[in-house]
C-alpha cells in the first residue's frame, strides 16, 4: 500500500497560469504542466530567496520533498524554454495558507511575512 500524500502548504495561487513562446499559439500541442508546489518551490528559494529548510518549513514538508520539487520544476522551466513548450501551472496536492490581512503573515505557517502583496484576492 502507498503512503498518503501530504499536502504542501503554498501562500497563494499563481495570478497566470499559462506562459506562451512569443510566436506560437496556446492550442500547440507541446505543453508542460508544473505542479502549483513546484511553482512555489522555485517562487519561494528563487524570488524570495529562502534556502532550501526555509521553504521546506513553510510548505510544512521534509527539505528532501522540497529538493526534488525544485529540481523537477527547473527542468521542466529548461525544456519550456529551450524548447518553445507551453508552460501550464496548475494541480497538486496542496492547502492554501489563509493571509492575516493587518500583518500580511500566512496563518498556516505564521512565519513569512510576504515580502511582495502576498494573496491578491
Amino acid at each position: 500500500m502507498p503512503r498518503p500524500r501530504i499536502q504542501k502548504r503554498i501562500c497563494d495561487v499563481p495570478r497566470v497560469d499559462t506562459f506562451t513562446p512569443s510566436g506560437r499559439c496556446q492550442t500547440s500541442e507541446k505543453k508542460i504542466t508544473m505542479s502549483v508546489e513546484e511553482y512555489e518551490v522555485v517562487r519561494l528559494i528563487d524570488y524570495e530567496d529562502l534556502n532550501q529548510e526555509q521553504c521546506a518549513s513553510i510548505m510544512g514538508v521534509a527539505r528532501s520533498t522540497v529538493q526534488r520539487l525544485y529540481n523537477d520544476a527547473r527542468k521542466k522551466i529548461a525544456d519550456s524554454i529551450i524548447n518553445a513548450k507551453v508552460l501550464k501551472i496548475g494541480g497538486g496536492d496542496y492547502t492554501i495558507c489563509v493571509q492575516q490581512r493587518d500583518q500580511n503573515i500566512c496563518e498556516g505557517c505564521n512565519k513569512h511575512q510576504h515580502r511582495h502583496g502576498g494573496n491578491r484576492r
